[in-house]
């Protein structure tokens, strides 16, 4: 049976964005407020969803259904990923632009700062999505993205070469040393750095990048400085000294040189493991370098509405009962390969050993922070990190200075 959101309740959220946005229903059409099951949102009504070439064929299934059930018509409109962002911020405002778009979770703060996204009407579903992938499209209470996918780094383990799990990164070091391969473990750094692979070693001694509120949710206040920062970038030059990291692994020399068997570890994502066939493959948590726990970041991908929707019922009834079924959800596995955000779903994908360990591991993961202020952060975050490891910059030195840059940058923003 169709999971459903009351057509009531729908219609009465929806009333109230589009009085605020100044747009209409479109639908011609009024619901009695005895509705409760999923019913034909309009007659006719037409919705227009931008999706990039992966997730095309799978939006394209729900939206066969939805067109069946409702009457309705769903347009489908191809982007390229790396342009959606860009042309919904200019089109959404000029009342051009689509009612519903594909996205990622932290292009959030931007999105709500331009007004260009509406929050969705998603009541008690909410509790069907595994937890991080809700918090990370809530803003001050308000859920503005139907969830489908999330996606986290973790410690990927040939175990031909490494039956066992390490407890901690020297436990990782010393298997690996003792596998006799080249590389006792891989991480990528290349000479512009890479935090976000970072990231999770940078928990583990306490370090975060901006302060959370008790919600979860991010403050603009750094967390990136004080002892906690200092130890990590300590750490950084050791590693860097040992040969353990080195700024000339890129990604491409990581991938390759695990893919031939020279280490038994590489910290990565699931868009990796199409590149490993033939190794048997296990995913555990991150080893911790600082005794804390190594959380990385979580990414989840997701559906927005369009703060100029004149079909928001419409669309939101597309969302959270076509868009949020398991069959919907699956579909967009099998398409990225990422651990659903519909738990039903994920359950099932976690049949196969790599979604659960990368699912088990993103559970505990913190989620890249939306608010607009993350984008002062990359720019002096990376370069400092491979300066550091490469010897370039003294550690304590090089890691204040960069907090002192970025929030220098964060205040002349």
């Amino acid at each position: 049976m169709r999971r459903s959101i009351p057509f009531a309740a729908l219609a009465v959220s929806a009333a109230l964005v589009l009085t605020a946005c100044g747009g209409s229903a479109g639908s011609g059409e009024e619901e009695t407020p005895e509705a409760t099951e999923s019913a034909p949102a309009a007659d006719g009504g037409t919705i227009t969803v931008w999706v990039d070439e992966t997730r095309q064929a799978a939006v394209e299934e729900a939206a066969a259904v939805f067109e069946e059930e409702t009457g309705a018509t769903v347009e489908l409109v191809l982007k390229n990923f790396e342009d959606i962002r860009t042309d919904f911020l200019a089109q959404v405002p000029t009342g051009e632009g689509p009612d519903i778009t594909v996205g990622a979770h932290d292009w959030l703060g931007e999105l709500t700062a331009n007004g260009v996204v509406a929050p969705i009407e998603i009541g008690d579903m909410a509790g069907e999505f595994e937890p991080v992938s809700i918090e990370a499209f809530t803003q001050d209470g308000q859920v503005y993205g139907l969830p489908y996918a999330v996606e986290n780094i973790a410690l990927i383990r040939n175990t031909a070469l490494a039956p066992e799990a390490p407890a901690s990164w020297d436990d990782a070091v010393a298997a690996g040393t003792a596998a006799g391969t080249q590389f006792p473990l891989l991480i990528q750094v290349s000479e512009e750095g890479d935090p976000y692979t970072m990231y999770p070693l940078q928990t583990s001694f306490g370090a975060g990048v901006f302060e959370q509120n008790d919600d979860g949710t991010y403050a603009p206040e750094l967390a990136l400085g004080g002892e906690p920062g200092n130890a990590f970038a300590g750490w950084l030059a050791e590693q860097g000294a040992a040969g353990v990291l080195d700024t000339a692994v890129t990604y491409d020399i990581a991938v390759a040189a695990f893919a031939a068997g020279d280490s038994p570890f590489i910290i990565g994502g699931p868009w990796m493991i199409e590149s490993f066939p033939g190794l048997d493959l296990a995913i555990d948590p991150i080893p911790s370098a600082g005794g804390e726990p190594a959380r990385p970041f979580v990414g989840v991908a997701g559906f927005y509405l369009s703060a100029q929707s004149e079909n928001a019922i419409l669309a939101n009834d597309f969302l959270v009962n076509y868009m949020s079924t398991e069959e919907a959800q699956l579909a967009l596995y099998e398409a990225g390969n990422r651990p659903p955000a519909l738990t039903a779903a994920a359950d099932v994908a976690s049949e196969d050993p790599v979604t659960d360990g990368f699912r088990a591991v993103g559970a505990d993961a913190f989620p890249m922070p939306s608010i607009p202020e993350m984008a002062s952060v990359w720019e002096f975050w990376g370069v400092t990190e491979a300066g550091i490891i490469s010897g370039s910059l003294e550690p304590t030195a090089g890691w204040e200075k960069m907090v002192t840059d970025i929030q220098g940058a964060l205040d002349a923003a």
